[in-house]
């Protein structure tokens, strides 16, 4: 079963990086071991996802004959390949997670109010809070990551907890593949740990009775599996810089 779930989530991973590419006007390419993106560097994203753990060969030879434009990234979702012979260093492992089926769901007790982001100023919105407030130089809609043309896919849900006005913890569900990820978690400093607890009930709401997945490395494996999740399978993600 978690073989089933771990290919789930790859796969689910690989479906939504396509889905924010091709927001970008740049869509990718699946073959049956390898999504594949040409186009320049989006941030955050790789330019390759690893879709099968048997095909490490022609997945490298293919890699091998990628050419693109300045650094770049590839999810090795089996954490299957040796990339550092290719000039790629090992940015992070991770685990991909499942959310266990015994979880108990989370009773609201934060007193924010949780609501979908449904239009372009709410997703504008929700973008500068998970980008925090470092990064706030990046709102120039060259640096919009999120484009508004998501919004109007039915399997992709944004949502946010708000304080008074103020967003102070959000997320992505994702449904593809039969399950449903969870990813961009952020949390605003101070806020109460409950929320986590209740993003869990957001993402299941959004999309009921299917598996929610993700990944996730460091404190943050930790802290999710406190709260039901469970590895299912370890993942590496590399990157090739420019020159």
């Amino acid at each position: 079963m978690s073989s089933d779930l771990l290919a789930s989530a790859v796969a689910n991973n690989a479906a939504w990086c396509d889905a924010v590419c091709r927001a970008h006007g740049y869509p990718g390419e699946f073959s049956r071991s390898l999504w594949l993106n040409r186009a320049g560097v989006l941030e955050f994203y790789p330019n390759a996802i690893t879709l099968t753990r048997d095909d490490v060969a022609q997945q490298l030879e293919q890699l091998s004959a990628l050419d693109v434009p300045g650094q770049w990234g590839v999810k090795d979702s089996f954490a299957a390949l040796d990339l550092a012979p290719r000039g790629f260093t090992e940015l992070f492992a991770a685990q991909w997670i499942t959310l266990s089926k015994t979880a108990p769901a989370a009773a609201p007790a934060s007193g924010v109010r949780w609501l979908p982001i449904r239009d372009k100023t709410s997703l504008s919105a929700w973008e500068a809070a998970w980008r925090g407030p470092s990064d706030s130089h990046r709102s120039e809609q060259r640096h919009v990551l999120f484009r508004p043309a998501l919004l109007d896919d039915a399997n992709i849900q944004f949502f946010a907890a708000y304080d008074n006005e103020a967003i102070v913890a959000g997320a992505i569900a994702y449904r593809a593949a039969g399950v449903v990820s969870l990813s961009n978690t952020f949390f605003v400093e101070g806020a109460p740990a409950v929320l986590r607890a209740e993003m869990l009930v957001q993402a299941m709401a959004a999309f009921p009775g299917l598996r929610l997945v993700g990944y996730e490395h460091g404190d943050e494996l930790s802290t999710w599996c406190t709260l039901g999740f469970e590895p299912v399978g370890a993942l590496r993600v590399w990157l090739k810089r420019a020159g």
